[in-house]
């Protein structure tokens, strides 16, 4: 490792050194301080204006110590465009070159010239009027997650107004605010809005980067997604915008997180663009070996060093941004694995970086969601990033996905399940196989789907991807997706395989949406929008991956199951506890768990892995804090052969009121009673929730 190297330290990360980087504004103009531990000189460039390639002035930076180049000028207004410039070594590792215009990594804003590297930071004046308007603080056991893309869920909306498709604005609408409403979501978990750039091998196919995950600036927003009118005015303007947006969320009780990508930077290798942090300190910014080789664990090119100070406080700075100055409720860490790496790339739960997000005052009660993987060595960490954070879970996925697909798939090619129920069970409850006592359920975000693979309706309609028009010969994207086409490879007319098709989807949605632990349901998914097999249609801005409004009535009947699911787990605080339980303690808001199979008995041992036995009978009772007890009872049966389920004679259980079914086409509208002893009979693959009434309830 290169001696010149910057190190590490938990005082270093949060050093007053590195305090207010970025323009700050005064009187008579601003205030702008850069880091660049190994630059000889940093220059500020100033442009016109109007015209982005006249600059105006070229005012030298002073070095204050501690890798920080400052200087004030009454040049740095709101509205002023301006670059910054830095030389520096040229030893291996170091990348300066004078003649480079770079974005100032602090910038609020951004102009954008001729070129693909042409791009100006702008002064930004951050006030705005929030009003009486607060965070909707949801508590983490009531949150039910929306991921979607800004562009993609308003594009085709047609109680949008046309000049609103596809903008922030746009997503704040009436029409976009009803129909989250009415879905019962709490919180929209945006795909990246930090600038971000298409990369030149895609604009080279005519394809663009839709998904975002190629950050170009980690501060200023995304102008594309601004109305036109807003771009116009400038950066000002898109970033009100912004804020606007989730001002009008926030006033409906909607919660606003927001996917960043702190793990790398459109940079990419050596060769890619330069168009900040490389031409800044590359040393001081990217992982590298001492000939200055990348050492890229995203898959992209490059990995930004977390382990120096000055790159782990640039994350911690933008994310105090979005929270204070944008009020975002929560961010999910792209590939967050990256950012736990250490000086020697290993991954650590200590990490200061990490330990920082948790402890920082102004990070206190946002949502910490990481997505605890990336593609190096050690890369998997589920389950790993320890309390404070909440992680996608992707053994929860692949679970679900095999119990209600692969297997049954499996079963009608060999005449028989490979598996029991009891791994699918332990993820209902809310996967304590993963999560330690001290995390609990809600460490667990669970999904089925993603942006990044197969839609919902493509789940159960594709045995294989269909990504040609990707552009790489259909050797991107997943090739294990754990999906079931249920007899044809995608479009069919057969009505017995469309059946067969929305029950899977209705089977993914109830098991979603009543698991112990926080829902995140794809955006589109409640109408089952098809990618036509692409699974991963990350370079299509087109209507391939822009939601329809356009809905058939299964479509429609779909979206009220997906309803009603979040309402009865809204109702039931059973299907929502924030502890596990532990055999004879009562632990508050927690759900005791009770187990019985078809016959109604208790599940025996042998039972929980016998591949032939694929029904089982869940009672959760819970023990809320703040709540009325409740009790529910699911029945869950995995298998295409019919089954005959009698339910279980329970303590005080005097009778079981049908609330769900996803053997329904549409949702009940009344519900039934049954006694316990009674009979219920499945012919298929399903789910049955009832309500467990009592005429004495327990005390």
């Amino acid at each position: 490792m290169s001696p010149d190297r910057p190190t590490a330290a938990v005082p270093g990360l949060l050093s007053p050194a590195l305090d207010d980087l970025g323009v700050t504004l005064h009187d008579g103009g601003g205030t702008l301080r850069v880091w660049s531990g190994r630059a000889e000189s940093v220059e500020l460039v100033v442009f016109d204006d109007a015209d982005l390639d006249w600059s105006v002035a070229d005012v030298p930076l002073t070095s204050v110590g501690g890798g920080v180049w400052s200087v004030t000028s009454e040049l740095l207004r709101p509205g002023a465009r301006y670059a910054v410039r830095a030389d520096g070594p040229r030893g291996s590792g170091d990348t300066f070159n004078r003649g480079t215009l770079l974005i100032e990594p602090y910038s609020r804003g951004l102009a954008t010239g001729d070129g693909y590297e042409d791009w100006r930071s702008v002064v930004v004046d951050r006030g705005f009027d929030w009003g009486e308007v607060r965070k909707p603080g949801t508590p983490m056991d009531r949150t039910v997650i929306y991921e979607g893309h800004v562009k993609g869920l308003t594009k085709r909306h047609p109680a949008v107004p046309p000049a609103l498709h596809g903008t922030y604005a746009g997503l704040a609408h009436p029409a976009m605010i009803e129909h989250l409403l009415e879905l019962g979501v709490t919180a929209v978990q945006l795909l990246p809005i930090h600038a971000f750039a298409t990369e030149p091998r895609l604009l080279q196919h005519g394809l663009a980067n839709y998904w975002g995950y190629n950050s170009l600036n980690f501060f200023s927003p995304h102008a594309a997604y601004a109305t036109e009118e807003n771009r116009r005015r400038g950066a000002d303007a898109v970033l009100r915008e912004v804020k606007g947006m989730v001002k009008l969320l926030h006033q409906a009780g909607i919660e606003v997180i927001l996917d960043v990508v702190y793990n790398h930077t459109s940079e990419e290798g050596i060769g890619g663009p330069r168009t900040s942090l490389r031409g800044l300190d590359n040393r001081g910014y990217y992982r590298q070996q001492d000939d200055g080789t990348y050492i890229d664990v995203t898959g992209c090119g490059n990995a930004v060093d977390t382990s120096t100070d000055a790159a782990a406080r640039l994350v911690v700075d933008s994310l105090r941004y979005w929270a204070e100055d944008v009020q975002i409720d929560g961010f999910r860490f792209d590939l967050a694995a990256t950012l736990g790496r250490d000086a020697g790339h290993v991954f650590t739960p200590e990490h200061p970086l990490l330990q920082t997000i948790l402890s920082d005052p102004a990070l206190s009660g946002v949502k910490k969601i990481a997505e605890p993987w990336d593609v190096g060595m050690g890369g998997w960490q589920t389950g790993n990033f320890g309390p404070g954070w909440h992680e996608w879970n992707d053994r929860y996925r692949d679970r679900v996905r095999n119990f209600w697909l692969s297997d049954i798939d499996y079963a009608r090619r060999a005449g028989v399940t490979p598996v029991g129920v009891g791994g699918f069970a332990t993820r209902l409850a809310g996967s304590a196989n993963t999560f330690t006592a001290e995390r609990g359920p809600l460490a667990s975000v669970n999904f089925v789907t993603a942006h990044d693979g197969f839609t919902l309706h493509d789940l159960v309609s594709y045995d294989v991807k269909h990504n040609i028009a990707n552009g790489e010969q259909n050797r991107d994207g997943a090739d294990t997706n754990r999906s079931f086409n249920h007899g044809a490879e995608g479009h069919t007319t057969d009505e017995g395989i469309l059946a067969a098709r929305r029950k899977a989807m209705r089977n993914l949605l109830g098991t979603l949406l009543l698991s112990a632990g926080v829902p995140m349901l794809t955006a589109g998914d409640e109408v089952g929008r098809s990618q036509r097999g692409n699974n991963n249609a990350y370079c299509h801005d087109s209507p391939l991956t822009w939601l329809s409004w356009d809905h058939a009535e299964w479509q429609s009947d779909l979206k009220a199951h997906v309803a009603r699911l979040i309402r009865l787990r809204d109702e039931n605080p059973a299907l929502r506890p924030v502890r596990y339980a532990r055999r004879g303690e009562h632990v508050p808001s927690a759900s005791i768990m009770e187990w019985y199979d078809e016959t109604g008995r208790t599940m025996s041992d042998e039972r929980w892995n016998d591949s032939t036995k694929r029904t089982l009978q869940y009672v959760a009772s819970s023990t809320p804090e703040n709540e009325e007890r409740n009790r529910i009872l699911l029945i869950v049966h995995g298998s295409e052969h019919a089954v005959s389920v009698t339910l279980p004679e329970i303590e005080a259980a005097d009778r079981f009121v049908r609330v769900w079914s996803s053997l329904d086409e549409r949702p009940l509208t009344e519900v039934t009673e049954h006694a316990p002893g009674d009979r219920i009979d499945l012919p298929s693959t399903g789910m049955e929730l009832f309500r467990v009434e009592s005429v004495n309830p327990p005390g």
